[in-house]
């Protein structure tokens, strides 16, 4: 076996491997080459080589996000380590699991003009779990420090940081190791929501005919089928879902915005609900935000082993327990009670769809109408990923079968690191795996391509409307060479280069009819990665989607 001469390199390989940390996404450099060394010659780690650093830490997020378990991202001293903190602070924010180690100059070679040098310490402090700032010598002190940051990447679920200090000579190797590590067990927590607990809730559930569960990104297959059942069943209890919620059943509302964007006062009225239950992450749909911003519930409980967001003004309380459990110790001591709640909504929901139908069926070729041909081509068993902007937004206007994954980047809702989280959870998934993406989004993160181990049905579906879309259907937009240049970004690429150049496998559509036959051989192909670009009118796809709400009614 092969060793980097280096003390402390050794302790954190040695380290990582104690603690079956086996996903390894190095940024090539030199002043990581001690980890560099240890990590690609032990076969006990799977090691990947991604050269850009932004699209490195997101490959690895995309692992994470999969696994559930943290990658690890390593670089060299100076800036490079800078590029990773999109991904960090989407791994903060989607509590996913991802260790940054950066090598570093040591303490002495700061801030004194050498070259590659910056000041790493705690450089993501704002939303690290843990910063362990080494010292240059292997140490018990320093083997605690490593063992806290990967024991909260586990158990707290986010990302923590360990930087580690290396003096040249840099790539010297040894065949035998000359540490003896310090580890420390992971500190488990077993919570239960205590039986006090449940007679105080279960009488504010009891006597209750308005309660919502609003669902937000979440794991596929976390919640019982029993439990979906019951809750599907109970007259009092309207379930609200996303795209992303990974949660399904006939009775649940997953098209919030179809559903509540053309409600008057009244309506708002008596959606108001007397309990609001929140589980998941992030909540994409704007309109549910405002709405229960300003009708705001008697109670909001919030499920969650970790943390609980205000997001509507009205927080009452937090039950640090995951989902599961939580109504699987709950729901046994709710009583069924008379309510046309659920009833009401599903009303409204069955004239939505018909409306929804009806307007597709008479729109030109846009956005909207290759979302409607695009959704339902989507392999059975497969897992979506979708970008932030417009491609989650129309995604959230369609039904997907239930047995497709869905994942997105919501929890700082960046465009910057959709295709190579993407990718990473691809090759961690094993499953055929679609992006679907605009196309300032894919052309802002071109640079995921550069990756040798995109698997061959990994498959891009890529609507290009010329610009920043989403811009046209926020408030202020006007046609003017300033919104067009400064916001829309308007521009004249195409994929068609970055496919040759990347070894994709590239056809275009732009109406229904070439469409329709582009997606039949495009699912087709899977001796190679593939891009589908469609081509849709920019000036036209804010008018047809801003007229459908008001056809809804």
């Amino acid at each position: 076996m092969v060793y980097p001469k280096i003390p402390l390199a050794q302790s954190i390989i040695q380290i990582c491997l104690a603690k079956g940390v086996k996903n390894i996404i190095i940024s090539p450099g030199s002043r990581n080459a001690p980890l560099t060394i240890g990590f690609v010659n032990n076969p006990e780690f799977n090691c990947y080589s991604i050269a850009d650093e932004r699209c490195a830490a997101f490959f690895a997020l995309g692992i994470a996000q999969q696994t559930q378990k943290p990658a690890i991202v390593v670089c060299t001293s100076g800036s490079a380590l800078l590029n990773y903190y999109p991904a960090f602070a989407e791994a903060f924010y989607s509590q996913i699991p991802l260790i940054v180690i950066s090598a570093d100059r040591p303490l002495d070679k700061i801030d004194i003009g050498d070259g590659q040098t910056i000041r790493q310490e705690n450089v993501f402090k704002n939303h690290s779990l843990h910063n362990a700032n080494l010292t240059q010598e292997a140490s018990v002190e320093n083997d605690l420090k490593i063992n806290k940051a990967i024991n909260k990447a586990f158990t707290k679920k986010g990302p923590v940081h360990i930087n580690a200090p290396f003096e040249e000579p840099l790539y010297q190797a040894v065949s035998k190791l000359d540490v003896d590590v310090t580890i420390s067990a992971f500190a488990k927590e077993h919570k239960k929501i205590s039986i006090d607990e449940i007679i105080e809730y279960t009488n504010i559930w009891n006597k209750s005919k308005k309660i919502l569960i609003l669902v937000g990104e979440n794991k596929p297959d976390k919640i019982d089928a029993d439990i979906i059942d019951f809750l599907a069943k109970d007259d009092s209890v309207v379930v609200m879902t996303e795209t992303t919620s990974n949660l399904h059943h006939p009775s649940f509302l997953n098209n919030i915005d179809t559903i509540i964007t053309p409600f008057l006062n009244t309506d708002f009225k008596n959606f108001q609900p007397e309990i609001l239950i929140t589980f998941g992450g992030m909540i994409v749909s704007k309109r549910i935000k405002a709405l229960l911003r300003k009708y705001q519930p008697k109670h909001h409980w919030h499920i969650d082993t970790l943390r609980a967001y205000d997001t509507y003004g009205c927080l009452s309380k937090h039950f640090e327990v995951n989902p599961n459990q939580f109504f699987k110790q709950f729901l046994r001591f709710t009583i069924p009670k008379h309510s046309n709640y659920c009833s009401t909504f599903e009303a409204i929901a069955a004239l939505r769809k018909i409306k929804h139908y009806e307007y597709l069926s008479k729109i030109p070729f846009s956005d909207f109408k290759a979302f409607e041909k695009v959704i339902p081509s989507l392999p059975d068993d497969s897992m979506l990923h979708l970008s932030n902007s417009s491609a989650i937004r129309y995604a959230q206007l369609f039904d997907i079968n239930p047995s497709i994954e869905v994942f997105c980047n919501r929890g700082t809702s960046g465009i910057d690191g959709s295709t190579s989280t993407a990718i990473g959870a691809a090759l961690a998934n094993m499953k055929p795996t679609v992006l679907i993406a605009g196309d300032i989004g894919f052309l802002y993160d071109s640079n995921a391509l550069w990756n040798e181990y995109i698997p061959k049905n990994f498959k891009i579906i890529l609507i290009n409307n010329g610009g920043g879309g989403i811009f046209r259907i926020l408030p202020g937009h006007e046609e003017t060479p300033v919104f067009n240049k400064f916001f829309e970004t308007s521009h004249c690429f195409t994929a068609e280069q970055l496919a040759k150049m990347y070894g994709f496998e590239y056809s275009i559509a732009s109406d229904e009819l070439s469409l329709s036959k582009s997606l039949k051989t495009f699912y087709a192909q899977n001796d190679k990665p593939s891009i589908l670009e469609i081509f849709t009118p920019t000036r036209d796809n804010d008018k047809i989607l801003l007229q459908y709400f008001k056809e809804l009614v």
